[in-house]
């Protein structure tokens, strides 16, 4: 069973920091995090594997925060900074917690860019970066348009891959990212 003391003791911080970046009023993340221990403590039986706590926590705290948002009629938030950040928050740095997920994700596809074959690198580079045409980079390269189109769908089928190996994501049902969980350091 949970013990609410002991969660409090080693995530209350982390926690606040993380209201902290999403709520601006510090009042109303005193708030968010007091209700988010009361629902900790209320369903604490609920949970069912003891190594999922941390997931689970994040995932109280990303619901309540939302739930404020949704009773004080606050304007459209973009939910997707609401990302559970279970896997290393409890020890980040302010820092970290701050910045949003697209930005953190987008900072390791230069890594994973130079893994890629340099045909394809080179390819998406020219296009996806530095804003080509298809049409521009067959004719940069000397190659014809249909062999810039399978370049560049290849390398963003190769680096989705990889994307698809480093990050758990999560979709909605139009296949929109709307979460993300880190599974290495690219992210």
């Amino acid at each position: 069973m949970v013990d609410t003391q002991k969660i409090w003791e080693s995530c209350s911080a982390a926690l606040q920091r993380f209201i902290l970046c999403r709520v601006s009023n510090p009042e109303d993340s005193e708030d968010i995090l007091q209700d988010v221990f009361l629902k900790i403590h209320m369903h604490r039986d609920s949970l069912k594997e003891d190594d999922k706590i941390v997931s689970w926590i994040y995932r109280i705290t990303k619901n309540t925060i939302i739930d404020y948002y949704r009773k004080h009629k606050i304007p459209t938030v973009d939910m997707s900074n609401l990302a559970d950040e279970e896997n290393n928050d409890l020890a980040a740095s302010d820092e970290d917690l701050v910045e949003e997920p697209e930005r953190v994700i987008a900072s390791g596809l230069g890594k994973m860019l130079e893994e890629l074959p340099e045909k394809y690198a080179q390819a998406l580079s020219m296009v996806d970066f530095q804003g080509l045409t298809q049409t521009q980079l067959a004719k940069k390269l000397g190659i014809t348009p249909s062999g810039a189109r399978a370049r560049v769908q290849r390398g963003r089928a190769m680096l989705k891959k990889m994307l698809l190996e480093c990050c758990h994501f999560d979709f909605d049902k139009y296949g929109t990212i709307i979460d993300y969980k880190p599974a290495c350091c690219c992210c």
